[in-house]
């Protein structure tokens, strides 16, 4: 069947058919905001590169600058997939090939969709007065929901641990990791805003005057609050000595090592031992292990005899098997003449570490699991702060420290130091450990507490309450640190507002969204009659 096509009427003009252009401009923004969420990943340890993450944050702003909740959703995502996926390549080293690399894109994929959610809400705020604050607090806010969920929360990358050190690690001191996020990403947001108004005005506005003092109050409000950071003795000082025995850089094969990391770290101790009795090292008043150094189902006299001629205690990180045949990742006092005392059990699990959620389905695609496979039994928080060497030490360990309420708590129940038994054996030579080790440096300045982190084979450091590394080991490698840190009891600001300070910025946050949700109906219900008006006339 034929389809003719009538003439064009007498005297038009023939035009050509319209070719649609290539899109350029989004192609553009997307490429803005990989490399702005990459610039983002080049703030992490282990490069000193603190300041790159506000102006990450500024080409972000730039990007969502007009977009609907949709496009922004979609630039969003690509910034949060392209700093996730290069963040967490450690997860490669620790599951090998066996696993390929789906879990480590599936993990960074379900992150990205925070940072996706958070660019789509931040175009609900972009019209209330002083808009980057508010897009800042929806950024941040968005960061508890991720603590929390899924599996009990990942909350790798928060944007206060891009700030071990810097202009914003003081604030750290009066509302924790929240407030340095909040000030990171405001910084960069307002630093968007002034870049705005200059080119679209050419000269400095009233808007202009509010977003410069947007960049600059931040960096000036830490800066200002570095000579606060207190860092001498209150109650003290002691000689803390940590081993690191060292393993093999096998990943997951590490699982069926525990005989060795037992074997490496007393080798090790025992020469820390001869050093001090020779005294090229300072006699210690406490000697801390790392995490599952060791497994421990009954009497050990091994460990007895060891601690005994060491003549000090010691914290034990030991695997410790219940009654019940269950294992608790415990931290155990271990005291000189009693032997073994309280410990701390990990509160925090490894979601398909420590223990497998959703374990039906993980046993059709995963090769490790079978029906006897037991879960880890989490702690309950007890015995957080430890009672050894005549002083209150607090224990969080490996994973809890990037959640805040295990050092927290233990600095509300008395701790005057704080200790961090850790195993990053698993994740070969990748930054995993020093991008950990860079939260516990947030944490010392966050609770005015000296901080020792024993690793497994690295890196194991001892930090002072200024967030500095007075000393640390290297990766794959067997060695000891001894080290004299203050005892401080004065809590922080951060401390005593505790939780309040992130809950009351996701009080915030949500009122904000509330509010733009507000103006956006009623400016369209406004344009909606206005264009009723106009028709009716």
């Amino acid at each position: 069947m034929a389809v003719t096509v009538a003439d064009p009427e007498p005297g038009t003009p023939h035009q050509p058919p319209r070719t649609r252009r290539f899109p350029r401009a989004w192609l553009l923004r997307l490429a803005a905001a990989l490399v702005s969420g990459f610039a983002y990943y080049l703030s992490f340890a282990p490069r000193p590169l603190w300041w790159l993450a506000p102006l990450a944050f500024a080409g972000f702003a730039l990007v969502l600058r007009g977009r609907s909740f949709r496009g922004a959703f979609g630039y969003g995502f690509a910034f949060g997939f392209v700093f996730f996926l290069p963040l967490l390549t450690w997860l490669l080293d620790f599951l090998g090939p066996d696993f390929g690399p789906w879990p480590w894109l599936g993990l960074s994929f379900a992150l990205a969709l925070y940072y996706g959610l958070a660019g789509g809400l931040i175009t609900l705020v972009a019209r209330l007065p002083l808009a980057p604050l508010w897009g800042a607090l929806v950024f941040i806010a968005l960061e508890t929901p991720r603590a929390w969920f899924p599996f009990g929360g990942f909350p790798w990358g928060r944007v206060a641990f891009s700030q071990p050190e810097g202009a914003f690690l003081p604030l750290a001191s009066i509302g924790g990791a929240p407030l340095v996020g909040l000030a990171v990403v405001g910084t960069g947001f307002a630093l968007a805003a002034l870049a705005t108004r200059l080119w679209e005005s050419r000269k400095l506005t009233r808007p202009a005057v509010l977003a410069a003092l947007g960049t600059v109050l931040p960096v000036l409000a830490g800066l200002a609050l570095w000579p606060a950071i207190g860092t001498g003795a209150q109650d003290g000082e002691r000689t803390i000595a940590t081993v690191q025995g060292n393993a093999p850089d096998i990943g997951l094969a590490l699982q069926g090592e525990r005989e060795l990391l037992r074997r490496n770290t007393i080798a090790e101790s025992r020469r820390l031992l001869d050093a001090v009795r020779a005294g090229q090292v300072p006699k210690p008043d406490l000697v801390l292990w790392p995490e599952s150094a060791t497994t421990v189902t009954g009497p050990d006299p091994q460990v007895d005899q060891l601690v005994a001629n060491f003549g000090v205690p010691a914290l034990i990180g030991a695997l410790y098997e219940l009654p019940d045949g269950h294992i608790q990742n415990s931290v155990i006092a271990w005291d000189p003449r009693t032997g073994p005392g309280p410990r701390y059990a990990k509160q925090q699990l490894v979601p398909f570490g420590e223990y497998v959620p959703a374990r039906k389905v993980a046993e059709l695609v995963t090769p490790f699991l079978d029906a006897e496979t037991v879960d880890m039994l989490p702690g309950d928080g007890a015995n957080q702060t430890l009672a050894v060497a005549g002083t209150k030490v607090g224990v969080f360990v490996c994973y809890e420290a990037a959640f805040d309420y295990p050092a927290r708590d233990a600095v509300r129940d008395g701790a005057e130091v704080l200790v961090v038994p850790t195993n990053n054996a698993w994740y070969g030579e990748s930054e995993m450990s020093v991008q950990q080790l860079a939260m516990s440096r947030l944490r010392a300045v966050e609770h005015g507490r000296a901080v020792v982190v024993s690793a497994v084979s690295g890196v194991s450091a001892i930090v002072a309450p200024d967030g500095t590394v007075t000393s640390s080991t290297g990766l794959f490698t067997a060695d000891s640190l001894v080290g004299r840190v203050p005892l401080r009891t004065q809590t922080t600001l951060s401390d005593r507002l505790g939780a309040w300070t992130e809950y009351g910025l996701l009080a915030l946050a949500i009122a904000g969204v509330a509010g733009g949700l507000v103006l956006r109906f009623r400016t369209r219900r406004a344009s909606a009659g206005t264009a009723a008006g106009e028709a009716a006339d």
